[in-house]
């Protein structure tokens, strides 16, 4: 395969789908949904923050480029991550 082929290849994929729901985490008044997503065998971080409840509901979702072997040590990772960026922008998570 050439390069230009393996590049091309990157964007042709669907993208991956998120793995079974977790529990939600609460965290200083957000609610952390962890929502790891599998490719090819390992777990990428992400998850959705949310704060409020029904039409003053705000919702962020995050993607890191972080990948993990472990299921259960990328629902650490990704709950860590979104506690510090929960501790870091507070309520600017929505703007």
């Amino acid at each position: 395969m050439g390069f230009l082929s393996g590049i091309k290849s990157l964007f042709e994929a669907g993208p991956a789908a998120p793995e079974k729901e977790e529990e939600p985490i609460e965290h200083k008044g957000f609610t952390i949904i962890p929502a790891p997503i599998n490719e090819g065998g390992q777990h990428r971080v992400a998850a959705t923050i949310t704060k409020g409840e029904g039409e003053e509901q705000q919702i962020h979702k995050f993607i890191r480029s972080d990948l993990i072997a472990s299921r259960d040590e990328c629902l650490r990772i990704t709950i860590n991550k979104a506690k510090m960026t929960i501790d870091q922008l507070g309520d600017r998570i929505f703007s």
